[in-house]
C-alpha cells in the first residue's frame, strides 16, 4: 500500500458521516469538526444536504492552532462515476483527511474534479491529496494562487504550526470557464463568476435542490475577511445571489443556512461598513477613531469580532480616505 493511500485509510477510521437528509423546510444537524491538536486530527465529519451534496463543516472562528486553522466549509458530490470536490482546506494534512473521509463515503470512487472557489489559502492548500489533473479553478483564481501561494505558506506555517507539516502549494491545471461548467457528473449546476471578496468569486448553484455553494462571498455569523475585497462590487454580487432564491446556502465561513439568511446578513454588514467608511472619510476621522467606535451591536456577537473588524478597517479605510480626497 503506498503512503498516500495508507494515510487515507488511517484517517478514515477516525472520521465518520452524519447521513441526515434535510426536511422540506429545515436544515439537517450539521456535524462540527472535533480537532485533536495532539494527534493532528481535524476530526472531520460529513453531513448530507439536499440534492445529494455533502458538507464538511469548519469551525466558525479565526485561524488558531486549537482548531487546526480549519475555518472553511468544504464539500463534495458523489455519483456512479466518481467524486466532485469543493475546496481542499488549509493544509496537506487537511486534504489527506478530507480525502480519507470522502473515500469512506464514496467507497473509493475516483475523484473526477476538485474545484477551488477562490484564491485564498484554505481553498487549495489541501490539493496535495488529489491528482493534479483533477484540480480546477477560474483563470483569475489560478493566477492569484500562483502569485500569492508562497506568502500564504509562510504566514500559515507561522499561525498554524505543526498542522502545516509538509504543506506545499499544488496549482490547479484545469481552467474553469463559468457558464461552460454545467455539470458535476450527473448533477446539473449553474456556475457564476462574480467578484468583490476577490476578483474571481466562483459560485456553484444546484437549481434542482436549490443548494448554493457561495464561496467567500458569504460569511454567516462571522465578520468578513477583506485582504482582496472591493465592497461595492461585493454588494452587487450578493444581490445577484439573492435573486437566485436558494433554499440552502453553504458559505465558505460560518454555519450552513436556510434560505437567503446568510446572504442577507453579509449584505447588511457590508452595506453598513461601506457607508461607515465613506462617512468617516468624508468627515476626516482618523483610522483609530473608526476602530474605536466599533460596529453596531447586531454584529458584535459574530465570530472573529473585533479582530477581523479591525483588519477590515486597516485594509479598506485608506482607499476611502483617498477617494474622499479626490483620488490623491
Amino acid at each position: 500500500m503506498n503512503l498516500c493511500k495508507a494515510v487515507r485509510v488511517l484517517f478514515a477510521a477516525s472520521t465518520f458521516i452524519v447521513p441526515v437528509a434535510p426536511a422540506l423546510a429545515e436544515l439537517p444537524n450539521i456535524a462540527k469538526p472535533t480537532p485533536d491538536k495532539a494527534n493532528l486530527d481535524y476530526g472531520l465529519k460529513a453531513t448530507k444536504l439536499a440534492g445529494g451534496w455533502y458538507v464538511i463543516a469548519g469551525s466558525n472562528d479565526d485561524f488558531s492552532q486549537a482548531n487546526g486553522c480549519n475555518i472553511i466549509n468544504t464539500g463534495f458530490y458523489v455519483d456512479d462515476s466518481g467524486v466532485y470536490v469543493i475546496n481542499t482546506g488549509t493544509s496537506r494534512i487537511y486534504g489527506e483527511q478530507q480525502r480519507a473521509l470522502i473515500d469512506s463515503v464514496s467507497k473509493n470512487k475516483p475523484v473526477k474534479k476538485v474545484v477551488a472557489l477562490n484564491l485564498h489559502p484554505d481553498y487549495f492548500l489541501g490539493n496535495q491529496a488529489y491528482p493534479q489533473e483533477t484540480l480546477a479553478a477560474t483563470r483569475l483564481t489560478i493566477q492569484g494562487i500562483k502569485a500569492e501561494a508562497a506568502l500564504y505558506e509562510t504566514n500559515l506555517y507561522r499561525l498554524c504550526g505543526d498542522w502545516m507539516k509538509a504543506t506545499e502549494s499544488v496549482f490547479p491545471t484545469q481552467t474553469i470557464v463559468p457558464g461552460k461548467l454545467k455539470t458535476f457528473g450527473d448533477k446539473s449546476i449553474e456556475t457564476l463568476e462574480l467578484k468583490g471578496h476577490t476578483d474571481s468569486d466562483l459560485v456553484l448553484f444546484d437549481p434542482g435542490s436549490k443548494v448554493m455553494w457561495a464561496g467567500g462571498l458569504v460569511f454567516y455569523q462571522r465578520i468578513v475577511t477583506t485582504p482582496h475585497a472591493k465592497l461595492k462590487p461585493w454588494i452587487e454580487s450578493l444581490k445577484k445571489l439573492q435573486a437566485l432564491k436558494p433554499k440552502v446556502v453553504v458559505p465558505s465561513h460560518g454555519p450552513v443556512s436556510w434560505g437567503s439568511e446568510a446572504i442577507d446578513q453579509t449584505l447588511d454588514y457590508l452595506s453598513w461598513l461601506d457607508k461607515r467608511l465613506t462617512d468617516a472619510a468624508n468627515m476626516g476621522e482618523e483610522m483609530n477613531d473608526v476602530m474605536k467606535k466599533g460596529a453596531p451591536e447586531r454584529f458584535q456577537n459574530f465570530a472573529a469580532y473585533p479582530a477581523e473588524f479591525y483588519r477590515n478597517v486597516t485594509t479598506l479605510y485608506p482607499l476611502y480616505e483617498k477617494q474622499a480626497l479626490g483620488g490623491f
